[in-house]
């Protein structure tokens, strides 16, 4: 890793905001308080009559393997939000080959409050040809209940766009349910752009097998 993440705060030299171009992530939280307005309201009910959620530290660091437990927890509470439970299949051995095998695949970073598994972000390089660069793309960023509202994910953020940025990234790419419409409000604060004209293409399973297979692939030509 090119970045020491000790802190809960984004490294200042390596940028102020994510500047990322948005494919469409999830990201399961509420845009967190300016910090003037939570210390002046922390003791005051919001209009709804909920208590204002206190800002609150988060120490960014990468993922180790004694992560693993709290990372595939998490994953776990990602995919019921998503009401995908049923697609979600990885184990624990999955992660651990996954982000710490002889050819890592993916890696992870990993926020704590006082010690407490708070969040995670789990991410891994693309590339674009008409850049001649590789991007960043987060896979995955998640924040457990009890630390959403108080700068948790957006701490995260900071400190990917900061490792794309100290490797020289052409882009910081993310997806977004449609339908997540906080999220959606949230990544364009940070300068984020949605784009509405692309869509995932995505093959699994038997159909791809069948592509993969001599002749497979249908009667269709492109």
């Amino acid at each position: 890793m090119c970045c020491n993440f000790a802190t809960g705060r984004a490294p200042p030299i390596c940028c102020s905001f994510v500047t990322a171009t948005v494919r469409k992530l999830d990201l399961i939280f509420a845009a967190p308080r300016k910090a003037g307005r939570v210390a002046r309201s922390a003791a005051r009910r919001c209009e709804h009559g909920r208590a204002e959620v206190p800002a609150a530290s988060f120490a960014i660091a990468p993922a180790t393997p004694a992560d693993l437990g709290d990372i595939h927890a998490m994953i776990l509470a990602l995919a019921e939000f998503e009401k995908l439970s049923h697609l979600c299949i990885a184990t624990k051995e999955d992660l651990e080959a996954a982000l710490f095998g002889t050819r890592p695949a993916a890696e992870a970073l990993i926020a704590r409050s006082d010690d407490q598994a708070a969040g995670f972000a789990l991410f891994f390089h693309n590339f674009s040809t008409f850049l001649g660069r590789r991007g960043l793309w987060l896979e995955d960023l998640f924040v457990r209940p009890a630390y959403r509202r108080r700068g948790c994910a957006k701490a995260l953020l900071r400190a990917l766009a900061a490792i794309a940025v100290a490797r020289k990234c052409g882009r910081f790419e993310w997806s977004v349910l449609d339908w997540n419409e906080r999220a959606i409000d949230f990544y364009r604060t940070l300068g984020a752009t949605v784009l509405p004209d692309w869509r995932i293409v995505r093959l699994v399973g038997p159909e791809l097998e069948g592509l993969a297979s001599p002749g497979g692939g249908g009667a269709g030509k492109p």
